[in-house]
């Protein structure tokens, strides 16, 4: 399987950023075995996708509906319309900011299929979630209510991001991760089925860093890192996206 890497800028970035953006789509590039994408701001999404060409731009949500009466959102076609290949849907952030629900979450992601965008959907446990012992009962009940009825590797990608670890500087062990995202492979087979959990990727998502990828890309189950602020500089971005784990 294709190792896929993803930087999401979240509300970062300018016009004058772009040139950032095509030096990340220069040096992350260097391996076969992976794939590289940045999900941006609404506002740059186009010119990006004009900058980089065949490299992949994507969104950091989109709207259910396809139109309507729904000020300051954006659906799904207008983000393929502007440029987008990709989508995040139920980041931790939108879920606990915007009270994103899993039934959004799962209408969202069928949306942005039907709109042709590949789309990765979200899970994570916090922190009080973890020490409970909680952790992996909150995956279950997320992915079982925000997956989508039916699903296609070629299309639908899964983010464990565990909140305690987005933008604190911890990091799931490489343990951790492993447990999550088999946990989270057993769940794929259970709601679809045996092939097409084994060929969805997976991927993690807290505090990715130069320092600690290549462990966690190591991991059986890990299939690729949803990366946060790593992603926002482009030698940070292409040495995760240019893992040793593929050298």
């Amino acid at each position: 399987m294709r190792k896929l890497i993803v930087g999401n800028w979240k509300m970062n970035g300018t016009s004058r950023d772009v040139s950032e953006i095509m030096a990340i789509a220069e040096l992350s590039g260097m391996h076969a075995a992976v794939d590289a994408a940045l999900c941006l701001p609404a506002t740059l999404i186009y010119r990006a996708s004009q900058a980089v060409g065949g490299f992949a731009i994507g969104g950091q949500d989109c709207h259910m509906m396809e139109a309507g009466a729904y000020t300051g959102c954006l659906s799904a076609e207008m983000l393929s319309d502007a440029g987008a290949v990709l989508t995040i849907i139920g980041h931790s952030e939108r879920r606990a900011a915007q009270h994103e629900q899993d039934a959004d979450i799962r209408a969202k992601a069928e949306a942005a299929q039907v709109a042709g965008l590949q789309v990765i959907v979200c899970v994570g446990e916090t922190l009080d979630e973890r020490e409970s012992k909680k952790a992996l009962n909150v995956v279950l009940g997320q992915l079982h209510l925000s997956l989508p009825d039916t699903a296609a590797s070629q299309w639908l990608s899964v983010a464990y991001e565990p909140v305690w670890a987005i933008g604190t500087g911890k990091v799931a062990t490489d343990e951790q991760a492993q447990e999550a995202h088999a946990f989270i492979r057993g769940l794929l087979a259970e709601f679809y089925d045996a092939q097409t959990a084994a060929a969805t990727r997976i991927l993690y998502g807290g505090s990715v860093k130069p320092g600690n990828v290549d462990g966690l890309m190591t991991q059986p189950d890990v299939d690729g890192a949803l990366v946060g602020g790593a992603s926002l500089k482009a030698d940070d971005f292409a040495r995760i996206a240019n893992f040793e784990a593929v050298a």
